[in-house]
C-alpha cells in the first residue's frame, strides 16, 4: 500500500526540476516523457491523456479529466496522479477519483493516490475542478499527469530518513494544458462569443481539498 505523499515532500524529492512534454492537443494522448532522477528506465512508464476546459470567464471554473495508463514493464505501486494547478486560483478545489483515493495540495502541487497498485495495461483516473480568482487574467496553465518512484518490494515500511538516504528514484509524466480567460468587452458586438458554461461533474460534495499554504 502506498504511503502519503508527505513522505516525499519531507524527502525534498519534488523539488527536482521537471521536464514537460511539448504542448499537444488536450484530447490527444502525449507520448510519455520522463525526467529521471538517477535511473535510465523506470519500473513503470505512463501514457497520459487529458481533457480540460479550453475557455472560461474571469472568476470561472476549469475542469481537468486526467487518465494515466501504465505501459509497464511492471505494475506501479508508488505513483501519484495530479500535477501543478494554474496560478491565480482560489485555495479550494473539487475532485473525483476511484474509490479509496486520497489527495493532498501544497503550494501549486495537487497529487492523489489510491490504495491499490496499478497493473500493466490498466488505467487510473482523476477529475478535478479549480476556480479562478476574479483578478486572474490572460491564460491559466496547468501541468498534469503522473509522478512515480521506483520502490522495491519489501521497502514499503522503511523509515523516511532511510528512504531519503537511499535516494529514491523519481520520474514525471506531465502534460501542459492551457485555458484562455476571456472578459466581455464594455460594448459587446456581434463578434463577441462568450465562453460556454462549465458543467460541474459529479464528485461527492465531501471530495474537496484545500491548499495548505493558500499561495496559489
Amino acid at each position: 500500500m502506498r504511503r502519503s505523499f508527505s513522505l516525499f515532500l519531507a524527502g525534498g524529492l519534488v523539488a527536482a526540476p521537471l521536464a514537460v512534454p511539448a504542448p499537444a492537443s488536450a484530447t490527444t494522448a502525449a507520448a510519455p516523457t520522463t525526467t529521471a532522477v538517477a535511473r535510465l528506465k523506470p519500473y513503470s512508464s505512463f501514457k497520459i491523456s487529458v481533457k480540460h476546459t479550453s475557455r472560461t470567464k474571469r472568476g470561472g471554473k476549469i475542469t481537468y479529466y486526467v487518465r494515466a495508463k501504465n505501459l509497464g514493464p511492471y505494475y506501479a505501486d508508488y505513483y501519484w496522479i495530479g500535477g501543478e494547478v494554474p496560478k491565480g486560483v482560489v485555495p479550494t478545489l473539487r475532485w473525483g477519483a476511484a474509490k479509496g483515493t486520497k489527495c493532498t495540495w501544497e503550494d501549486r502541487w495537487f497529487w492523489c493516490w489510491g490504495p491499490l497498485r496499478l497493473e500493466k495495461g490498466k488505467t487510473d483516473w482523476l477529475n478535478f475542478q479549480v476556480t479562478l480568482k476574479k483578478s486572474t487574467k490572460g491564460t491559466a496553465t496547468a501541468r498534469v499527469g503522473v509522478m512515480a518512484f521506483d520502490v522495491d518490494q519489501g521497502m514499503e515500511n522503511i523509515a523516511e530518513e532511510e528512504l531519503k538516504r537511499l535516494g529514491i528514484k523519481g520520474y514525471y509524466w506531465l502534460k501542459k494544458v492551457s485555458t484562455k480567460i476571456v472578459s466581455p468587452p464594455r460594448r459587446p458586438g456581434r463578434s463577441w462569443s462568450p465562453p460556454p458554461p462549465v458543467k460541474t461533474y459529479n464528485p461527492p460534495a465531501s471530495h474537496e481539498e484545500s491548499n495548505k499554504k493558500k499561495d496559489t
